[in-house]
């Protein structure tokens, strides 16, 4: 991998890791609890109870990606970044701008 494919994933992962912070910050919002003391009715009660728990996966799924954009961004730099940690064959280049914090090539994955 070449200086300037560095540069372009690198990139690529600063402008993911900015929007994983933003939806985040999104989803913390809306899966907070939700009070008791909320009159929205029985069913609208179960409807936003339902969203919430969709929320909080989504919520814990984004947090996931979050942490492996970081790795990946710390580890850009290493000689190993853009091989497959299974086979140690080369990730090719548009899987690594399309899932940057990718470990696996498309075979091992």
């Amino acid at each position: 991998m070449n200086v300037s494919q560095k540069l372009e994933i690198r990139l690529k992962i600063e402008e993911a890791i900015q929007a994983a912070l933003f939806k985040r910050e999104q989803l913390r919002d809306l899966t907070a609890p939700i009070g008791p003391e909320n009159a929205i009715g029985r069913v609208s009660r179960m409807d936003a109870i339902n969203n919430k728990t969709i929320n909080d996966e989504s919520l814990r799924k984004t947090v996931a990606k979050l942490k492996g954009l970081e790795r990946a961004l710390a580890r850009i730099e290493d000689t190993d970044f853009g091989y497959c940690v299974r086979c140690k064959n080369e990730i090719p280049m548009g899987r690594l701008l399309l899932i940057p914090h990718s470990r696996f090539c498309v075979h091992c994955a």
